[in-house]
């Protein structure tokens, strides 16, 4: 795509386009960050970036840059396009998207496809190769159900969902519109629960439900198990990323966005706009307030007020945990200190 087409289209976009130059206008072939982009390639940087200092060496032919004058200035002086946005990472996504349009397959249904009883299909879906699809479920119009993916009985998908190879769809789900479900996830599997007697765990029924509202995105090889009693809930427009264990009875709110090897345990209450880095674990019945921000292998084992950082194991604020972590890596000098006064007070 030329960069005068690619800017025209840009126009469009929610990056919000601020003004641009275009140096020579060469076809654009591909995306790459600033510090290994080549000719033909196209980039962007964000205000405050690390890479800005990249900005003089980049073989790039355009950056998409943010509304920040000294960047300009600079972008003014070197051999390639550029172009102002109010959020470049935003119109960064928008460009990959243009470059790499995404190609819907046919639909139809593969002959090895196999559907149960009383099933019901919308218009224009696509099931593919060995497929299965059990008794009295539905897919809503538009939907794509990949090869090998197994929905069982009782299961309703909405519209304009992907379910990618191989994922697993049990009982009672329930799907909304616009979400997509990659590789091998499995949803609505039977919750961790046992009754322990005098002679062993006797295993509890899971007999309730998991409800996906919209544009629900679930990464591979993540799993959300239906409860006893009740359901387990995403909330519109959450993200979870791949091997993500979600408990029963889990409720997780809206606009929520939770990174790898996150496990979240049975009953726990995850707010609105709530942020989980990789490996952050929520302790059962844990509830979390709206827009909470948890680092990487934060454990949350109490209830944490909304709007907070948290970092550490257990989980504390972020400030307290840095200072803590810098007295950390001083105990064995502390250690020694102490053992030197020890001395010095027995004698």
């Amino acid at each position: 795509m030329l960069i005068s087409q690619l800017i025209n289209s840009l126009k469009q976009g929610k990056g919000n386009l601020k003004s641009y130059k275009i140096k020579d206008n060469i076809e654009i072939i591909n995306g790459a960050s600033l510090d290994k982009a080549q000719s033909n390639e196209i980039s962007f940087l964000e205000q405050g970036s690390y890479l800005a200092k990249e900005i003089n060496k980049t073989k790039a032919s355009a950056i998409l840059l943010p509304d920040e004058q000294k960047l300009k200035l600079i972008a003014s002086t070197l051999n390639f396009s550029w172009a102002i946005f109010e959020d470049p990472r935003l119109a960064f996504a928008e460009t990959l998207e243009l470059l790499n349009p995404k190609i819907k397959p046919i639909p139809g249904i593969h002959p090895t496809a196999v559907i149960g009883n009383n099933v019901i299909l919308g218009k224009s879906i696509t099931i593919g190769p060995n497929t299965f699809i059990g008794d009295n479920s539905q897919i809503g119009d538009f939907s794509i159900i990949h090869a090998g993916v197994v929905i069982y009985d009782n299961v309703k998908i909405g519209s304009n969902n992907e379910l990618h190879a191989n994922c697993v769809i049990h009982p009672k789900t329930s799907i909304a519109n616009q979400c997509i479900i990659h590789s091998n996830s499995v949803i609505g599997s039977e919750g961790f629960g046992f009754v322990p007697t005098k002679k062993g765990w006797v295993k509890m029924p899971q007999t309730g439900s998991v409800i996906i509202d919209n544009d629900v995105e679930i990464g591979c090889n993540t799993t959300i198990d239906r409860p006893s009693v009740g359901l387990t809930s995403i909330g519109a427009g959450t993200k979870i990323d791949n091997l993500v264990q979600v408990g029963h009875g889990v409720s997780i709110g809206k606009g929520c966005a939770m990174a790898s090897q996150v496990g979240i345990a049975g009953g726990a209450n995850i707010g609105n706009s709530v942020i989980l880095a990789g490996q952050v674990g929520v302790a059962n019945r844990a509830q979390v307030g709206d827009r909470v921000i948890a680092s990487s292998k934060c454990g949350i084992h109490t209830d944490i007020k909304e709007g907070s950082v948290i970092s550490g194991f257990p989980a504390m604020p972020n400030k307290l945990w840095l200072r803590c972590y810098a007295n950390f890596k001083k105990l064995p000098e502390i250690a020694k200190s102490i053992r030197q006064l020890h001395l010095l007070n027995s004698k």
